[in-house]
């Protein structure tokens, strides 16, 4: 079975996995957040089919791994997970701020892994699992930045999963 693993699984993250659930894409959805009861209660809510607490166990075969941290939290991230992604792993982020992201993503990245950016320009004033729902992006703006390395597959990928939860890819450079 494939993996996709969502790493984060505050409102965004969330729904991001409720969206993929509804989708019904027949992989396995994976969630890891530092914070166990986020975990639980993403569970709960039916973002994800199941939770690992430890970042290596969540990433281990995943073949699209999806950051919805903080972008403070993303740089040790990307750190963290680059040596041990799947070669032709995709990785993608949330995150509101793409430079900074892209530089990151680029030095701890193996080239053997395509880093496409994102950021849903959706969301909510409650936060956490318990406020993420399928639809939050329905009809929202997806920016989406391919990394220079970024194959076309890749690319192709991330579009189509972007215009599965419902929101339009908007490309930014």
């Amino acid at each position: 079975m494939d993996r996709i693993t969502i790493i984060g699984l505050g409102l965004i993250g969330s729904s991001i996995g409720m969206a993929f659930k509804n989708a019904k894409l027949g992989v396995e959805i994976v969630g890891h957040d530092k914070d166990r009861s986020v975990e639980n209660r993403a569970q709960k809510a039916g973002a994800v089919d199941k939770t690992e607490m430890n970042l290596f166990s969540a990433i281990k075969e995943a073949r699209l791994v999806v950051i919805a941290t903080p972008v403070k939290a993303m740089e040790e991230v990307l750190k963290l997970i680059g040596p041990e992604l799947r070669e032709g792993c995709i990785v993608t982020d949330t995150g509101s701020t793409k430079g900074v992201v892209l530089q990151w993503a680029e030095q701890y990245l193996p080239r053997t892994v395509s880093f496409v950016g994102g950021h849903p320009m959706a969301g909510k004033e409650s936060t956490g699992p318990d406020s993420a729902q399928a639809d939050l992006f329905q009809g929202a703006t997806y920016c989406i930045i391919p990394g220079r390395y970024a194959d076309k597959e890749a690319v192709r990928v991330v579009v189509g999963l972007v215009e599965i939860m419902g929101a339009k890819p908007y490309f930014i450079d």
